[in-house]
């Protein structure tokens, strides 16, 4: 062979680079999973399946959510929940006043007072929104996380009651006592807060005996009086 046939260079060997590829080109991290948007509707229908009403208008449902705080002008209040909130406090009344009524035939008219009073408090309707999840669904405007957090806490009753209301105006009364009574049966015959006080609980109780009502003497603190 010629000493002129040209020197054809030997191919790198995979293994003489292994380190050196290893230092320069980083294992890439994997890559995240894209975040899955609920589309409103699929929001919606999850929401009509929590209250178990299914909206003939769909608009009612939005609006009963809707805080005055994600309205483009906080002038036209009348978009927000508030009308609906209103209605619904009145319907929830009436819907627990005849569930009374039917449930206690032997109460008189003050311990159906007591109940009702009890059972439509805001406490009792925050306590089935958060129940039922509602919170989630509650549309703000721009608001920093920690404050939409504590604002959505306390306008949860609202929220219950402007259910109450979208209910109605869209199922009419029935749809609307088959909401509240699938909510508030089980807090009627459990009251949370007791009825009466024991002072009423004692006076009933010396009556029903034939005693005379009972006398009370009250002593004042760090003294050594009583009146």
């Amino acid at each position: 062979m010629s000493d002129d046939t040209p020197l054809i260079p030997r191919p790198p060997n995979a293994d003489d680079n292994a380190g050196q590829l290893t230092a320069e080109q980083p294992a890439a991290a994997p890559a995240k999973k894209p975040r899955r948007r609920v589309s409103t509707k699929t929001a919606a229908k999850a929401i009509e399946q929590r209250i178990g009403h299914a909206f003939t208008d769909p608009s009612l449902l939005a609006t009963a959510f809707t805080h005055v705080s994600a309205l483009k002008s906080s002038r036209n209040r009348t978009e927000s929940y508030q009308r609906l909130e209103f209605l619904g406090d009145h319907v929830l009344g009436l819907i627990v006043s005849d569930m009374l009524y039917r449930a206690f035939p032997k109460a008189d008219e003050g311990e159906l007072s007591k109940r009702l009073a009890d059972l439509v408090r805001k406490e009792a309707c925050a306590d089935v929104a958060k129940t039922l999840g509602l919170h989630e669904a509650i549309k703000l405007g721009t608001v920093g996380a920690g404050v939409g957090e504590r604002l959505r806490k306390s306008v949860l009753g609202d929220i219950c009651e402007a259910v109450i209301g979208a209910v109605f105006l869209d199922g009419g009364y029935a749809a609307a006592a088959k909401f509240v009574e699938a909510n508030w049966t089980e807090r009627m015959r459990k009251p949370v807060r007791p009825l009466r006080d024991a002072k009423t609980v004692l006076q009933e109780w010396a009556q029903g005996q034939g005693l005379a009502l009972p006398r009370y003497t009250v002593c004042l603190l760090y003294t050594s009086r009583c009146v």
